[in-house]
């Protein structure tokens, strides 16, 4: 067998290029899209595979060797075509229609083990037609950093994204806010779709209702398939689902104390789906007006602001849907958006309770906890991620018998109350085994570290000064654990 022989056979025994691809989106022809090339890069190096998102498309760990996730997401040796897809969007309040994928592109559509259809989509691979001027790369402290975000995301229960891989690329890279050459990487992402809000806005700004007919039917029928596309009103129940999504996605980042902190319209997916971080943070502590990115000036994307912002997000995509369809009228949608804020607060009770463990309470009861847990956290030194660590670590069921025994260690204890009386007036209603439940579920919606940016710098500073990556890999479990 010659080397060439060799290479393919192996190459013909990755599970990746033995997946079931579709071609959902590529179907759907090239105004949607830009077929494209990826860079050729002088080394490869595997510093991260998510293991954890590979049963999802039915794919073992045990199968998957490293050489086969450089094969197909660094070398580019698989079948499926590079689609680099096309876009508009609001930045900041201001249209821009010179956007588009610069740097990343789709790369493959396959099929989960739970009947939802899932992307490949790169970052950091390659110059596209949407570059604007760029070097369509991404640096390998940007690629570390979306791992992060959405393993710990992920943790907390919210609808992310997942990191399948990051591959080192060996290549230099300038960036105007740094003093000295950066290394890149590519990264790549798996989501349950890579449209966008903006996708749509850039054919309305063509005049191109047609092609807005036939995106809408394609989303319809992939991502929301309990919609009966033969009903009269099916593209109106779209957008009420979008809102109810989305107020949903809002409040899980809110109980999740996350800023996205670029929550343009080209970066809301049309399922409800948080993607594409860049300059995100965990917030310190509960302060609405924290922003996360230096260049959000004025705090547009201030943690507070994210439901507000989706909301007017989801707002200005009634232009573009409006007459798509006879259904989707801008009253109707208008009226369908005026859930949105009855979705995200319930969503964010929901998840605020979970992470108190208490999700069988009264709706007055959930108030009320849920309100004087968000004053405890805003007007005392407590810091917002300590605050839920520190009630996995310590809670007990003691703590239905004795009120001095919540947080007791706390100094000084005065600063919780009322929170310890309302919550140990609440334990009293449970059974010595439903305490339990509760200590368990308080243990699964609390990871016991989450990232703030101190703890992201501590991990970077070894992997540049000595190309250590084993504190990456230990926060990753520790946000696990």
């Amino acid at each position: 067998m010659t080397v060439s022989e060799s290479s393919q056979s192996h190459l013909s025994h990755n599970p990746f290029l033995n997946l079931e691809y579709e071609t959902a989106l590529e179907a759907l022809g090239d105004d949607y899209y830009d077929r494209v090339e990826a860079a050729d890069f002088p080394t490869h190096i595997l510093r991260f595979r998510g293991d954890r998102l590979l049963p999802k498309v039915g794919l073992d760990p045990k199968q998957v060797s490293d050489d086969h996730f450089i094969e197909y997401f660094a070398k580019f040796r698989g079948s499926a075509p590079c689609l680099a897809l096309c876009y508009h969007g609001y930045q900041f309040g201001e249209y821009n229609p010179r956007l588009g994928d610069g740097r990343g592109f789709l790369y493959g559509q396959v099929r989960g083990t739970d009947g939802q259809l899932y992307d490949f989509g790169t970052k950091g691979s390659g110059r596209t037609p949407y570059s604007r001027g760029g070097d369509g790369r991404l640096t390998l402290k940007g690629g570390v950093r979306e791992v992060i975000a959405s393993e710990t995301l992920a943790r907390l229960g919210v609808n992310t994204s997942g990191c399948l891989t990051v591959i080192e690329t060996g290549e230099q890279l300038w960036r105007g806010d740094e003093p000295s050459p950066t290394r890149s990487c590519i990264m790549v992402r798996l989501s349950q779709s890579h449209i966008r809000f903006g996708t749509f806005e850039r054919l309305h700004y063509l005049r191109r209702k047609d092609l807005s007919k036939t995106l809408l039917d394609h989303v319809i029928e992939i991502y929301y398939p309990h919609i009966d596309r033969r009903q009269p009103n099916a593209s109106l129940q779209f957008y009420q689902d979008l809102v109810h999504r989305t107020a949903k996605l809002a409040a899980q980042w809110m109980v999740a104390g996350f800023c996205h902190a670029v929550l343009n319209t080209d970066n809301m997916s049309i399922t409800g789906e948080s993607f594409d971080y860049g300059p995100y943070a965990f917030i310190p502590s509960y302060d609405p007006k924290f922003t996360a990115a230096y260049f959000d000036y004025y705090g547009r994307y201030s943690y507070g602001n994210q439901p507000l912002v989706c909301k007017l997000n989801l707002e200005l995509l009634q232009q573009p849907l409006a007459g798509v369809t006879p259904d989707l009228t801008p009253e109707a949608m208008t009226e369908a958006l005026s859930d949105f804020d009855r979705h995200y607060e319930q969503h964010y009770r929901q998840g605020m309770l979970r992470r108190l463990g208490l999700v069988d309470i009264n709706e007055a009861e959930g108030r009320e906890l849920v309100q004087l847990t968000v004053e405890l956290l805003q007007e005392n030194d407590v810091g917002y991620h300590d605050f839920f660590s520190q009630l996995r670590q310590q809670f007990s069921p003691q703590w239905r018998d004795d009120q001095n025994a919540i947080f007791a260690k706390a100094d000084p204890p005065q600063v919780l109350q009322p929170w310890t009386g309302v919550y140990h007036r609440l334990l009293q209603a449970y059974s010595n085994s439903e305490l339990t439940e509760i200590q368990t579920r308080i243990a699964a919606a609390n990871p016991n570290l989450i990232p703030v940016r101190p703890e992201i710098e501590a991990i970077w500073d070894p992997i540049t000064t000595a190309d250590d990556w084993q504190p990456f890999y230990d926060l990753l479990d520790r946000i696990w654990a």
